[in-house]
């Protein structure tokens, strides 16, 4: 049962695709509603002893989001330490889940729909309090009840609308680093891959393709005849990934801006002048995406590299990052030139340092940014975690309207619920740290709930300099993340697997991933089709188990599969947590492999640095590949099950051609099944070849 209060006049996000009546808002269930003189909405709801919360997509700390404060405030911060209250993404869904012993006996799921800043405070002010504020501008609740957690995430994602579905080709080993400065540095990365027998399928293009940082440009220089350079790569089975940045860099006899000025499709002073900021290529105006015809006008602008061949993008700095507004970049300047540092005492020097240090993404020089959305005019901060959703909608609309038959890869790093139907998303610009390996995994089924399936995190790390057996088990778990990307910043080190000396435990790692490739397609397609999670925690699959809920390093990956992957640094093993008995496939290769059954409950598993551990549950099957160099190089045709029969399994496998859309369940359905004999039927759609791995 769903729900609906609206309060005050929220402003239409888009977020939800299924239409609902409003509720009396005089009394909502489990809370109590506070309105202030600002406008700003408080709501308290007593926690139990035991509650626990789920969900609120990309944030730091565990899968259980209580003790903390976290707000929705998509914010430029690459530092992801313990501290932080908002990350890229603002994720406004929770389920609380009361219903454990010494629990409130309460379950429900809350969102938030609003497109302001609103902070949760799971019981951080007060342990026995959840305080969810929502900044004045109005907004609408949703109050999701009945029940089991999965089922209540279902609901939710049933009234959010599917999730994007990207081609399968995107789904394959990428490499990226920020930047391949030539196309002569692609070509070497591609070689590479390919001579020590790699497998990739894409590499992506960070700003320094473009010219001078101007979106929608090529460097010639750089890379001379880019069309014929894309073909060149797709020759070799790759497909290049370029970024698009939010900024429009101010320059005369620059397309882009002179059409965007005349027209009046940037964001605006309050006065009417354009707002003017500062990023990559300098000053720069922002597109008003929030207008509809403004957000048609820069979608457009795909099609200059859709048609030189380009079949996916990353959406960046769309939050949007602010390294200056230029009014107060002056203001500071003046400041700061001003300063006597012949007579500056250490409270002089704080000042004088936070002047520097405040420049960038300043909530008074957002605020300053207004918006026309058709007619309506409105302060940014009244719609801030909408604009990189938007930004991202415009070019999913483009790619419509150009390519309608065709799937276009597109990730943001900037994000908010509703994007979820565009694009997937990246975890952003995290570090080379043994806890974001960890945070990695413990963001995954946070952003399932809230409809993100295409997602994963910079593999190996972005920030800071990566060690060999930090990028294997972080690509150890990337095999089973939808986005598995290898990527890091300038002035870091290099991290393209074949710079290490373990080549042939990183070659087996990423044969394991196209190996899993048929399973992991076939249980995402589904749970985007049926409004369901790929990655849930243990709870959500054992609800009647009472350890479940305690563990936050493990996950179930689609209806067959666990993994518990390894984050400590020099570790040969983990404790392991079974709700049931379980096959464990210790992998080191797709072909090499010890396996055996463990009883419910606690073990210490040894696992070296190159074995990959899977569970496999009771009376289920997991289908997989002999492997390929890239995506279109693996055989469905021909197929490895693991597998733990009791007494019989049936596995149904999603499986469609990866780049239209004809995306039909039931007519790309191929049912597998196998008894306690060992014999294997199949029907359906397909008719693969089978063995029991």
């Amino acid at each position: 049962m769903i729900r609906k209060y609206v309060f005050g006049k929220p402003i239409e996000t888009g977020a939800v695709a299924m239409k609902q009546t409003a509720c009396d808002k005089t009394e909502i269930p489990h809370f109590s509603v506070k309105l202030q003189e600002d406008k700003t909405a408080v709501l308290r709801c007593q926690l139990g002893q035991s509650d626990m919360i789920y969900g609120l997509g990309e944030n730091v700390r565990g899968i259980n989001k209580r003790g903390w404060i976290y707000e929705s405030n998509c914010s430029d911060d690459p530092n992801h330490t313990e501290e932080k209250r908002s990350l890229y993404g603002a994720h406004n869904f929770f389920i609380l889940d009361g219903m454990r012993a010494g629990g409130s006996g309460k379950r429900f799921g809350v969102f938030v729909d609003a497109a302001q800043k609103v902070t949760f405070d799971c019981g951080y002010t007060d342990s026995e309090e959840l305080a969810v504020t929502v900044a004045g501008g109005g907004f609408v609740l949703y109050l999701l009840e009945n029940g089991s957690l999965r089922d209540i995430a279902k609901e939710f994602r049933k009234l959010i609308g599917p999730s994007y579905l990207p081609p399968k080709w995107a789904f394959g080993y990428g490499q990226s680093r920020w930047s391949y400065m030539t196309a002569d540095e692609v070509r070497e990365v591609v070689r590479r891959h390919r001579e020590n027998g790699l497998p990739l399928d894409s590499v992506y293009l960070d700003i320094d393709y473009m010219e001078r940082y101007k979106d929608f440009t090529v460097d010639e220089k750089r890379f001379p005849d880019f069309s014929e350079f894309v073909e060149e790569m797709k020759a070799e089975h790759i497909h290049l990934v370029p970024i698009i940045d939010a900024g429009v860099k101010i320059e005369k006899g620059y397309p882009v801006y002179e059409e965007g000025l005349k027209k009046g499709y940037f964001c605006k002073k309050e006065d009417g002048r354009e707002f003017v900021g500062g990023v990559w290529p300098g000053r720069v105006h922002f597109p008003d995406v929030l207008n509809t015809e403004a957000r048609k006008w820069f979608g457009n602008w795909y099609q200059v590299l859709l048609e030189q061949g380009i079949e996916g993008f990353w959406n960046d700095m769309n939050e949007p990052a602010l390294f200056y507004e230029e009014e107060h970049l002056k203001e500071a300047q003046k400041k700061l030139c001003g300063a006597d540092v012949d007579h500056m005492d250490i409270w002089g020097f704080f000042d004088f340092k936070g002047t520097a240090l405040g420049i960038a993404n300043r909530p008074e020089d957002y605020a300053s940014i207004w918006h026309d959305m058709d007619g309506r005019k409105v302060c940014h901060e009244q719609v801030h975690n909408l604009y990189g959703y938007y930004m991202t909608k415009a070019a999913a609309e483009a790619f419509a309207r150009l390519m309608p038959d065709k799937r276009i890869l597109m990730f943001s790093r900037a994000s908010c619920v509703g994007m979820h139907r565009y694009g997937g998303i990246w975890t952003g610009d995290n570090q080379s740290w043994w806890s974001h390996l960890l945070l990695n995994l413990q963001m995954l089924p946070g952003l399932n709930m809230c409809g993100f399936l295409f997602c994963g995190a910079d593999l190996g790390g972005f920030g800071s300099d990566t060690s060999e057996d930090l990028l294997l088990r972080w690509l150890e778990l990337g095999i089973f993340t939808p986005l598995m990307r290898n990527h890091s910043a300038m002035d870091t080190r290099q991290q393209e697997v074949y710079r290490f000396g373990r080549q042939e435990d990183f070659r087996n790692i990423l044969n394991l991933r196209y190996a899993f490739l048929p399973y992991l397609y076939s249980e995402f397609m589904k749970a985007s089709l049926n409004d369901d999670m790929l990655f849930q925690p243990l709870a959500f699959a054992y609800p009647e188990d009472d350890f479940a809920p305690r563990v936050e390093d493990q996950l179930m990956v689609g209806d067959s599969l666990m993994i518990a992957p390894v984050y400590r640094q020099n570790a040969a093993g983990r404790y392991v947590y079974l709700p049931e008995e379980m096959k464990l496939y210790r992998f080191r290769s797709p072909n090499s492999m010890d396996i055996e059954v463990l009883p419910a409950g606690h073990h210490y598993v040894d696992v070296a640095l190159n074995e990959v551990l899977v569970f496999v549950r009771p009376d289920r099957l997991a289908p997989l590949s002999y492997g390929g160099e890239y995506v279109a190089d693996v055989d469905s045709s021909r197929l490895l099950l693991l597998h733990f029969i009791k007494t019989k399994a049936v596995y149904k496998m999603y499986d469609d051609d990866g780049y239209t859309k004809d995306v039909n369940l039931e007519r790309n359905i191929t049912e597998i099944s196998v008894d306690s004999s060992g014999k294997i039927a199949v029907k359906g759609a397909g008719k693969p070849e089978c063995r029991l791995l």
